[in-house]
């Protein structure tokens, strides 16, 4: 069985280890550890009696929620069947362009749809040295001061020619090193790009006062595109559910061009009740930091592996020892799925990423990791 580009792939994993997928412990999806949340569990079982109907095109119920939570128009928000499918969508607007620039290394799903449409890409790198000052640094200023740490250099494109008529297709927090750029630094780009599209997969996991989102701008930039996903935040990858933010022109040409029906009821009626769970977001935003730090710490002090500092629920590792081999070896000794970057052409073999996970299991992985690599 081939392994797939996407962390979380259970069924490659239990293959390679000898198990069960369900003895796996997974890493390797970035996916909170905290949910689903009760109160989306409940919508759900709440709507089996209306999987007998067809949900409702247009949506109303849930875009009424979402607007409320972002306090915007609802003629600005689609719901979609996950971030990917929304992903399709801009790929199709931005090959109109003359090209799309692209931060590498970029997500997997980026390359997928610009291709499916023939678009032209520009690949842009990120600087991906951690610098002996961060090693140095402990974890815990890392971590308390991870804006400033994250952010304190200026966007990579803002110093470089950028051809007329481009799109910027990019995601913040950056996917796969956990970079947070800072609004300021982005706004620029909406007077250089003809559209502007940001990923905000990963932004649920920042509490209001250190978030760092475009959407405070949707309404004063047309060609400016925010997704997010209730995937990550919320624990709920098999349902499939992401929504775009943009202008309703934008959206109602998208709505043209698409299968009737992509989100089905009992992911409508869970997006609702996810986002109007204040308690499980609040305890979200306290359990992540705690954790998050004691993952560094335990990362950073095994010999040959240098975590870079994150705003996300994930680390990007480097490390001197060979990935495959590594998670090989967590797989059939351990039955720890870490993700490979071999996808991430600009990474290879030299770097993995791991999703931030419960005190124990952040433990279990430390104690393999040490095991594997002592060995």
């Amino acid at each position: 069985m081939n392994q797939q580009a996407h962390g979380g792939n259970l069924a490659w994993a239990a293959a390679l280890a000898g198990c069960s997928p369900s003895a796996i412990l997974d890493f390797s999806a970035s996916i909170s550890p905290l949910g689903p949340p009760s109160s989306v569990i409940s919508a759900i079982v709440s709507q089996f009696d209306n999987l007998r109907n067809y949900p409702d095109p247009n949506y109303s119920e849930l875009r009424l929620a979402l607007s409320h939570f972002h306090q915007l128009p609802v003629e600005w928000i689609l719901p979609g069947n996950g971030s990917a499918e929304l992903l399709t969508l801009v790929g199709r607007d931005l090959s109109a362009l003359a090209a799309t620039v692209l931060l590498t290394p970029a997500f997997g799903d980026y390359y997928r749809t610009l291709a499916a449409y023939n678009a032209t890409v520009l690949e842009f790198p990120l600087d991906l040295t951690t610098g002996e000052r961060r090693q140095e640094e402990g974890a815990d200023s890392v971590i308390r001061g991870e804006i400033k740490t994250v952010t304190d250099q200026p966007f990579p494109l803002l110093h470089f020619p950028i051809p007329e008529g481009c799109g910027l297709l990019l995601n913040n927090p950056h996917n796969p090193t956990g970079k947070l750029f800072v609004r300021d630094s982005l706004v620029p780009l909406l007077e250089r790009f003809a559209v502007v599209v940001v990923d905000e997969a990963f932004m649920d996991f920042l509490p209001p006062e250190q978030e760092q989102s475009l959407l405070g701008l949707v309404q004063e930039y047309a060609n400016l595109v925010i997704l997010r996903s209730l995937t990550k935040f919320y624990s709920l990858p098999g349902l499939r559910l992401g929504y775009a933010i943009a202008h309703p022109d934008r959206l109602s040409r998208w709505q043209s061009w698409r299968d009737p029906w992509p989100v089905n009821n009992l992911a409508a009626a869970a997006a609702i009740a996810a986002i109007q769970d204040q308690d499980f977001q609040a305890q979200t935003w306290q359990w992540l930091p705690t954790a998050r730090n004691h993952l560094f710490h335990g990362l950073a002090g095994i010999s040959g592996l240098q975590p870079q500092p994150s705003a996300a629920n994930f680390f990007l590792v480097e490390s001197q020892h060979p990935t495959s081999d590594l998670q090989q070896k967590l797989l059939q000794q351990h039955q720890i799925l870490i993700r490979d970057c071999l996808s991430f052409k600009e990474l290879g073999d030299r770097f993995f990423r791991v999703a931030v996970r419960s005190q124990s299991d952040n433990q279990r992985l430390i104690t393999a990791l040490k095991a594997v690599l002592s060995a």
